[in-house]
């Protein structure tokens, strides 16, 4: 598109060509006007007369319009000169700009350039928070029913650079904790806790670094739904993918540096996920800081590595497994090779969701014959109906009595069965009975009453 001025320009010199041809018709009009009129009869010679005259005022007005755009096209022409001058030239120094600049200013009183826009979302801090507060209340013996606050949620992050990110979630939540079946912590205390936090490297779709603290590529619901309750839709976690200060067996966060991307394979939609951490805390008491966030407690490093796919054809669809290493060392114990083998097939849509997981962990004492095997799994089916889901879900868990890591954990089985409400696009209510089996213990039977919020 050519310059304003240059458009301008050129309309001024159209018109200038066109008016001088134009004014000599019109004279020549003039002169044999007389003539013409001479031939009918018209009013008398003075009104002829005044004619002429008031004719001859507007052809002068309009000789004095052609001037004034021959000296605007003129000056147009110097203004395009002097950019075009401006930019070629080198920068000169300030002093001769200043020099020069009073007389430009006197001739053209020019609007101040407009500043350039900073693109503030390239190092925008953006922060979401979340939250839950819950009533709940169960039939096991020393249990009461209370109100509870979840966990407020403060997820932060920002784009450093086109190829940067920097991810943090900040969790505020009471205890006490749950580690592997035993009671930790204060009651009623609020503690603070760095859930995740990393910095992300994106060099395409192919290849992804990530380095800090995150959830471990672990089957299927570990990396789709992180701390907060409102994005899942059932109350809580499943079991087999509770927090590690919740009771939960697996190594839900690592400490270390992750490769993840797209692999090539068409419409097969192939995705790939390494990492390498320092694992779960294994020195006795066990009941202590499951993730080792400053000091590994040995230079044995655990090792993950998940594919999944998300065909084309089937929207909505992803099946895949993973494989976790490790080597845990329990202070005046043999040390123990610890093996995750975990698989997964879920479909989910905006109105339809079905989650399957299975998966095995296996802990082998260094010399002995003995392997403990923890098989697990769970299923979860919702449909919804406007502001509402149904959802059902099943689990199971099954540790052996003298499993080397997690003895507490025992059996655990049992269907739960709740709805939730979209109170609002930012509020959810949920309503949830769950039923638990246990080994050499008593069922439990609980009933759950949450809201769940972002703000």
């Amino acid at each position: 598109m050519k310059p304003v001025l240059e458009r301008v320009g050129m309309s001024m010199r159209t018109r200038s060509t066109f008016l001088g041809p134009a004014l000599v018709l019109f004279l020549v009009f003039l002169l044999a006007a007389p003539a013409l009129l001479a031939q009918e009869p018209g009013p008398p010679a003075a009104s002829h007369s005044e004619t002429i005259r008031l004719l001859l005022q507007r052809v002068a007005e309009l000789e004095a319009k052609v001037k004034k755009i021959d000296q605007l096209e003129a000056r147009v022409k110097q203004l395009e000169d002097e950019k075009l001058a401006a930019a070629s030239a080198p920068a000169a120094p300030v002093a001769a700009q200043t020099s020069a600049a009073p007389e430009k200013e006197s001739e053209l009183q020019e609007e101040p350039p407009v500043p350039e826009r900073m693109d503030v979302s390239k190092t925008l801090l953006r922060i979401r928070g979340f939250g839950d507060i819950n009533l709940h209340g169960d039939n096991h013996k020393g249990d009461t029913t209370s109100f509870t606050l979840g966990q407020l949620n403060l997820f932060v992050t920002s784009d450093i650079s086109e190829r940067f990110k920097v991810l943090s979630e900040i969790i505020f939540e009471g205890g006490p904790g749950n580690i592997y079946g035993v009671t930790t912590g204060q009651r009623n205390t609020f503690g603070v806790d760095v859930e995740r936090f990393l910095v992300e490297y994106s060099h395409n779709d192919y290849f992804k670094l990530a380095a800090g603290r995150w959830h471990t590529a672990i089957g299927y619901y570990n990396t789709a739904y992180h701390h907060s309750t409102w994005f899942q839709t059932a109350a809580d976690r499943p079991f087999l993918f509770a927090f590690e200060d919740r009771g939960g067996i697996l190594p839900i966060h690592s400490v270390g540096a992750s490769a993840s991307g797209l692999i090539p394979s068409g419409r097969l939609g192939l995705h790939y996920v390494a990492e390498v951490g320092n694992g779960r805390a294994s020195r006795s008491p066990l009941t202590e800081e499951p993730v080792q966030n400053v000091i590994d407690d040995q230079n044995h490093k655990a090792y993950n590595l998940a594919i999944f796919s998300r065909p084309e054809a089937v929207p909505g669809l992803q099946v895949g497994f993973s494989a976790y290493r490790d080597l845990l060392a329990p202070a005046n114990s043999p040390r123990v090779d610890e093996t995750i083998l975990a698989a997964h097939a879920v479909f989910v849509r905006p109105s339809f969701e079905w989650l399957n997981e299975a998966l095995v962990v296996r802990h082998t004492p260094l010399g002995s014959a003995d392997t403990f095997n923890t098989p697990g799994f769970y299923t979860q089916v919702s449909k919804k109906f406007g502001s509402y889901r149904p959802y059902f879900r099943y689990q199971y868990v099954n540790a052996a009595n003298a499993e080397p890591i997690f003895p507490d954990i025992k059996l655990r089985q049992g269907p739960s069965v709740g709805i939730r409400f979209d109170a609002s696009e930012s509020v959810a209510v949920k309503l949830q009975y769950d039923y638990t089996a246990l080994r050499q213990q008593a069922s439990v039977s609980g009933l759950a009453l949450q809201i769940g919020f972002t703000f």
